[in-house]
């Protein structure tokens, strides 16, 4: 899934090559992503874009007349500027808003689950749509000075679950949470009302270097038209088996369902090599 650094480049991005220009037309051929009816998109016509932005994990199209489009790319979505337009049978396409320069803004999604969705909005419903209202504040580029005090609350959650969890802090998810907690060496499973103010402090330390290090990267390399797949400069997720780059000890990882935890045993948890879920199943 996209998360801060991938969809803060995107919105870059296309905020470059979009403001100012006309919007001849929008259509979803994806009926399944456009989740608001009022106003319709036929609204969007005649009307100028004037910046895209990112929220958390959405994206922002803000367009004239007050009007907004809210867009959540999900697991396989992706947000793009083409010069040539999409037929109606391209089976990827979730909206198309066609420009009077000829090019195209267009969601496409791959596979079959159609999770990404769209939702056309004026400025009010904007603000209090329940996808933004409920985010916590921003992991990037300044997250609360005492994020001990945030977290508490969360008590016995591990930190891996509640840092990915969009109500507490917004824009965190599979990828970066390992890459974070991995520089500012706490364990994934640490309860989160656990910490103390020095590991709160390395942790929000790591979430503004972190991501800031992503996005210097991104704003080097990353140019339109933007890769369906971006470099991920990842370190310790997806990179299990392989030696920690500070300390050298095999990283090790958890299997879940549907994501890979990875860190580092002799930096994060004492030394510890924690059981594998994926493991412990076959063993029952």
């Amino acid at each position: 899934m996209p998360e801060l650094p991938e969809v803060e480049i995107t919105a870059r991005r296309l905020s470059e090559a979009l403001a100012g220009l006309d919007i001849e037309s929008a259509v979803a051929p994806g009926i399944n992503a456009l989740k608001t009816f009022s106003p319709p998109l036929d609204a969007l016509a005649g009307q100028q874009i004037a910046g895209v932005r990112r929220i958390g994990k959405h994206l922002v199209v803000d367009v004239s007349d007050g009007l907004h489009l809210l867009l959540h790319l999900m697991s396989a979505g992706r947000l793009q500027l083409y010069d040539k337009r999409a037929t109606l049978r391209d089976r990827t396409s979730r909206l198309l808003v066609r420009l009077d320069d000829g090019r195209e803004l267009r969601l496409r999604e791959f596979g079959t689950r159609q999770a990404a969705w769209v939702k056309l909005l004026d400025g009010a419903a904007l603000a209090a749509d329940e996808a933004l209202a409920t985010l916590g504040p921003d992991a990037w580029p300044d997250p609360p000075e005492d994020l001990a005090a945030l977290l508490a609350p969360q008590k016995a959650r591990p930190l891996q679950a509640v840092l990915r969890d969009q109500r507490v802090i917004a824009g965190i998810g599979r990828s970066w949470v390992d890459e974070i907690l991995w520089v500012a060496r706490l364990s994934p499973f640490k309860r989160a009302g656990d910490l103390t103010a020095e590991e709160a402090a390395a942790l929000r330390e790591a979430m503004v270097d972190r991501l800031g290090a992503a996005l210097e990267l991104y704003e080097e390399v990353v140019h339109l038209p933007i890769p369906d797949k971006l470099p991920l400069p990842l370190q310790v997720h997806r990179h299990q088996g392989e030696p920690c780059p500070r300390c050298g000890t095999t990283l090790e990882a958890i299997h879940y369902e549907d994501q890979v935890l990875a860190y580092c045993p002799q930096e994060q948890t004492g030394g510890r090599v924690l059981k594998d879920r994926r493991l412990s199943r076959l063993l029952k």
